[in-house]
């Protein structure tokens, strides 16, 4: 019986837990890396930030309950988006994809740092145009990690607007 318990509270609980998708790949050496897809995402992410800061200026000085709220959530939605763009570049290029036998190692960490920083300016910040140089950031980035790709904007016609 005692062996039944655990199992079945599992079945019961695991419905309410919150479960995390592993937004920047994961840490299994599985092989499997889809390079575009973060570039996409991190674009995606700096579009959402950007427009959250135009809300958060739209609403400042606004004092009604559901102003106060909308600016809350704004706020909230540009810090995590701000949260996933570093954890894609530390957790997916930095600790997987950037390596120290690669010529160009120094130019990619260092383009890869200038995003995290800019991430941490955006989450500091309600100006768009933070958002505007961390999407430069990221734009810089792709064209040094894959300097012969297209210099077409990574995730063109994707994402928020």
């Amino acid at each position: 019986m005692q062996r039944l318990v655990l199992p079945i509270l599992l079945l019961c609980f695991l419905p309410l837990a919150e479960l995390r998708v592993a937004d920047a790949h994961c840490e299994v050496p599985c092989g499997i890396f889809a390079d575009q897809r973060r570039f996409e995402e991190m674009l995606e992410d700096t579009a959402t930030m950007k427009k959250a800061m135009e809300q958060v200026g739209a609403l400042a000085g606004k004092s009604d309950v559901q102003s106060l709220n909308q600016l809350v959530r704004w706020v909230t939605t540009k810090e995590e988006h701000a949260k996933n763009t570093q954890h894609v570049i530390a957790q997916y290029f930095m600790a997987q994809r950037i390596k120290p036998e690669q010529s160009d190692y120094v130019a990619r960490l260092t383009a890869a740092h200038a995003i995290i920083t800019q991430a941490m300016k955006c989450k500091q910040s309600a100006d768009p145009a933070e958002a505007d140089k961390l999407k430069a950031a990221i734009i810089h980035f792709h064209g040094v990690y894959e300097p012969d790709a297209k210099k077409a904007e990574p995730g063109h016609g994707h994402g928020h607007k």
